[in-house]
């Protein structure tokens, strides 16, 4: 019986089951809109979402635990987004990055990729482009036998 099922039958079951298996993601726009758009869809989704539109605050919650996800945005203050992305595959390499930006340049996206980002989006982009990439890298992160 699928996880899902088994909360329609037993509310619990969906605990029990898919707890442990929540991705943990962090948000990082220096625009609140973005934090706001992304977190209650991210979460709707089955993720656990922080968001964070200083960079600084994010960087210190990242040296206090492991995220599965990082999407980031690229011009913000210090630290900006590539520092965010170095220190992430630093610290917690198993975290996936998403580089987000308005400012997307062929030289900006190679230094994101180079610096260990999965993806690099530019602003003004789908959210259902988004979510479907969290999804996917997702379901990579679930199928890798390799835990955070």
């Amino acid at each position: 019986m699928s996880s899902w099922i088994a909360s329609m039958v037993n509310p619990s079951a969906l605990e029990d089951t898919d707890m442990a298996n929540v991705m943990d993601i962090c948000v990082v726009d220096d625009e609140l809109i973005v934090c706001e758009r992304l977190q209650p869809i991210l979460e709707k989704s089955g993720f656990a979402v922080e968001t964070f539109t200083n960079s600084s605050m994010a960087l210190k919650r990242l040296s206090e635990k492991p995220f599965d996800i990082l999407i980031t945005d690229i011009k913000m203050g210090q630290p900006d987004g590539i520092e965010l992305l170095r220190y992430a595959k630093t610290h917690s390499p198993k975290t996936r990055v998403i580089i987000i930006t308005g400012f997307a340049t062929a030289e900006t996206a190679r230094e994101a990729m180079k610096s260990g980002a999965v993806d690099f989006i530019a602003k003004p982009f789908r959210l259902s482009q988004l979510i479907d990439l969290v999804i996917n890298i997702s379901e990579e992160i679930k199928n890798s036998s390799e835990p955070k």
